[in-house]
């Protein structure tokens, strides 16, 4: 799976005029929480709710919320925008740009093609992917349990599930609690749970849960 899968296409960006108030008006009434600034055409940076929010006076000061608006009306968001941008191409896996949001602990960040914006790539899309490998959505027993982490072991457990009428709707392996055991977690229908954990109940380490 590929970011331009997953992200959004729609990209509203705001100009680095726009003052704090109307940008936080303006990603309340689209329902969005980051948004690149352009202007001419180029991104000049980008700029998060949270950016918006901080740059905002705080709610202890001295000042009247009259001269709190007055002094906001004239920050511009290019004041508080970040200017760095952290990108990702279009074609890249969806891990790949999980992997770099996690390392740079940002929440989102644009898709781009030939240097131009194409999408928006975020953390929620990232969740609807999860709960897609997962087939959250789907009604099935969900099973996680502790095997060996060595070549094969998905491959056997999987054919065991299989033969005993299992279909499976999401799966998924995790570290285990040491570098020789990992952490199997599927969800399947036409099997019960006493099946599966007949099957499963001496060719695992352990049955973790079954819901």
């Amino acid at each position: 799976m590929l970011v331009d899968e997953r992200m959004s296409q729609r990209v509203i960006s705001i100009p680095p005029e726009m003052s704090i108030p109307e940008a936080l008006a303006f990603f309340k009434k689209h329902q969005i929480h980051r948004a690149p600034v352009m202007k001419d055409g180029k991104m000049m940076g980008i700029v998060t709710e949270s950016d918006l929010l901080n740059a905002s006076p705080s709610p202890v000061s001295t000042l009247s919320v009259w001269e709190m608006n007055y002094l906001m009306s004239k920050v511009p968001v290019k004041q508080v925008m970040t200017k760095k941008v952290i990108t990702v191409e279009v074609g890249t896996p969806i891990e790949d740009a999980a992997h770099v949001m996690v390392d740079a602990k940002i929440g989102g960040m644009p898709v781009t093609k030939d240097g131009r914006i194409v999408g928006i790539i975020t953390e929620t899309d990232l969740f609807k992917v999860f709960m897609e490998l997962m087939g959250t959505h789907e009604k099935g027993v969900r099973v996680s349990v502790l095997a060996e982490d060595k070549p094969g072991e998905i491959a056997r457990i999987s054919r065991l599930v299989s033969d005993a009428g299992g279909n499976f709707l999401g799966f998924g392996s995790f570290a285990g609690p040491n570098p020789s055991l990992m952490n199997v977690t599927f969800k399947v229908t036409g099997v019960k749970k006493e099946d599966i954990k007949k099957v499963l109940g001496k060719n695992v380490k352990k049955i973790l849960d079954i819901r």
